[in-house]
């Protein structure tokens, strides 16, 4: 938004927005209009499947906090109505957690540790990907399965991610910037989704949790951490 407020001339290449058309970035995916072109990311059916991915590994779930902070982008919230919208083929209640501080991710913790059945779904948004590591730390300490957006969740110890592949969002957008140095107009490059997904499981947290893995999803699995 900073970036079409500064300029209408100068082109513009995103590698990982999510629903660009309805958040006003671009006038279609086929024709982009403008200086604003690229590669969209995650879209709001994720929620569902991520409660889907959480409730196949802890089947014990009850209770699922969808947590957002309270000042990402409105749209995010789409991600949190897909999941409730599927709870109840789960059995599981789903509730959106808008947090402000790191402090308040650890309320939301405390509230769904005090029973068994509880679990949690972190949303990919700036605040959440700043404070990773502090946010895997505490779900460990509450013992509560969590389900992350991106690869490097699981690889600091969270217990899965699932997710579009960045590195390859980002090596195909190199090549819209280096067809645009070349005489192409971002107008003219249409938006393209994404075609490359990695689910990555950490079976050491799993193991930590007392969860079994099914192999459904373990022969899914782009990367299995021992």
């Amino acid at each position: 938004m900073a970036l079409q407020r500064a300029t209408r001339t100068i082109p513009i290449v995103f590698a990982g927005i999510s629903e660009p058309v309805a958040q006003g970035f671009v006038a279609s995916l086929a024709h982009p209009g403008g200086n604003t072109t690229g590669f969209s990311n995650l879209e709001p059916t994720f929620g569902a499947k991520w409660l889907q991915m959480l409730k196949e590994i802890a089947p014990d779930i009850r209770h699922v906090a969808v947590v957002l902070h309270t000042e990402a982008n409105p749209f995010y919230v789409a991600f949190s109505r897909s999941a409730e919208a599927a709870a109840p083929i789960f059995d599981v209640e789903v509730a959106l957690e808008r947090v402000h501080e790191p402090t308040d991710i650890e309320a939301v913790m405390i509230r769904l540790a005090r029973e068994p059945g509880g679990g949690l779904i972190f949303l990919p948004d700036v605040f959440i990907e700043t404070h990773r590591d502090q946010i895997v730390e505490m779900v460990a300490r509450y013992r509560l399965p969590a389900a992350y957006p991106h690869r490097p969740f699981p690889e600091v110890g969270g217990l899965f991610s699932y997710g579009t592949d960045i590195l390859d969002m980002t090596r195909r957008a190199a090549v819209y910037v280096d067809r645009i140095l070349r005489g192409d107009k971002p107008a003219d490059l249409p938006v393209q989704q994404p075609v490359k997904w990695e689910l990555v499981i950490n079976m050491k947290t799993a193991k930590a949790l007392g969860l079994k893995v099914p192999n459904t999803l373990l022969v899914l699995a782009d990367e299995v951490i021992e």
